[in-house]
């Protein structure tokens, strides 16, 4: 198999892209990317650190990435598996990435840029939710904002449910965890019970 080793091979196949490939990006969030961000419930954030990428989801009501300005994004740090493998690689390396979506809609807006977290005890409590806040915000600035064209989302068929595959046949995570550990943890009780206790720690 051959691969490509040079931009130069690269452009030769691709050739450079279009006047609106280049136009619609922005350093910062104009009227218009700053009113996908606020209705987005959904967003993959990327981030590098000395063990590798790691790529996130990262979910809420609307708006929950919270827009301070033109440069700047707040997003919540919510409850999630404990890992902290985004908080880590932002501390040691803050470049990240950013790609919101908004259901039912062709387009995705991405966001490169760095990021910072911080444990600011006000600003945690003014994203509190059921009086819960979040432990830390990651405090983001951008660099590069743009939308992404619709081909993938068209072609994924992603907010048609008629197009969709049936998912039940997939192996659920207490099947995953028990054949990981060796019947340590996970099966068919982590299963039963994932529902209401994810229901009881969201926030």
């Amino acid at each position: 198999m051959d691969y490509v080793a040079s931009l130069e091979a690269l452009e030769a196949v691709y050739g450079q892209p279009g006047e609106t490939s280049l136009a619609k990006e922005t350093v910062g969030l104009i009227p218009q990317y700053r009113a996908f961000v606020e209705a987005s419930p959904f967003c993959a954030l990327a981030t590098t650190g000395p063990e590798g990428m790691d790529c996130s989801p990262r979910g809420d009501k609307a708006g929950f990435v919270r827009v301070l300005d033109d440069r700047t994004l707040l997003m919540p740090d919510r409850r999630g598996n404990n890992r902290t493998d985004s908080l880590r690689n932002i501390v040691r390396n803050p470049q990240i990435a950013l790609m919101f979506m908004v259901p039912g809609s062709k387009n995705c807006l991405r966001v490169n840029g760095t990021a910072k977290v911080t444990l600011d005890t006000q600003l945690c409590a003014s994203f509190g939710v059921e009086g819960k806040a979040p432990r830390s915000v990651i405090v983001i600035r951008t660099e590069a904002v743009y939308f992404q064209c619709g081909r993938a989302i068209v072609r994924s068929h992603l907010w048609e449910p008629e197009q969709w595959t049936d998912s039940s046949g997939l192996p659920s995570p207490g099947k995953i965890l028990a054949t990981l550990s060796e019947g340590r943890v996970g099966g068919d009780e982590y299963d039963r019970e994932w529902e209401g206790r994810a229901l009881s720690t969201l926030w």
